[in-house]
């Protein structure tokens, strides 16, 4: 299926390009969070007439993007959880879990923006992740593991 992005896209394309792509991923993921329209020669011709609005609104949501990722570079988030005495945890943590550490930080990031390569943590430490705030900025930050064995 032919669609015209209304987004910049990582591994798909840039704002305004016309790519081809499954059409279940277009329907279903694309169309409806609004990052892609059906490339009719209607919506084209639409694109074109909104193109400097649409590049505005993009280049106003990087620079936010960046100043959100500027305050977050380096940040250490503490999360406790029940653990043994050999530091294993009963459970583990999540990205929902550090995304809720912080939003009470003050931070606005979804669940699906952190990145945790080796999956959910599930011992006591220190484990450096990345955060995708936008396809041109991510974020490092510290999550600290505290283990708490009071039952």
């Amino acid at each position: 299926m032919q669609i015209i992005l209304m987004e910049k896209i990582s591994n798909l394309g840039q704002l305004g390009d016309v790519v081809n792509v499954k059409s279940g991923f277009a329907r279903n993921y694309l169309i409806p969070q609004g990052k892609a329209k059906r490339a009719t020669e209607q919506a084209i011709a639409e694109f074109q007439s909104r193109r400097a609005e649409l590049e505005k609104k993009q280049t106003a949501v990087l620079a936010a993007a960046q100043a959100v990722a500027a305050k977050l570079d380096g940040l250490l988030v503490q999360i406790t959880q029940k653990a043994g005495s050999d530091g294993k945890l009963f459970g583990s943590v999540t990205n929902a879990n550090i995304a809720e550490a912080l939003t009470g930080l003050g931070f606005s990031v979804e669940r699906t923006m952190i990145h945790m390569p080796h999956g959910q943590l599930k011992q006591v430490g220190d484990y450096p992740l990345t955060i995708s705030l936008h396809s041109d900025v991510k974020a490092s930050i510290t999550v600290s593991v505290l283990g708490d064995s009071t039952f």
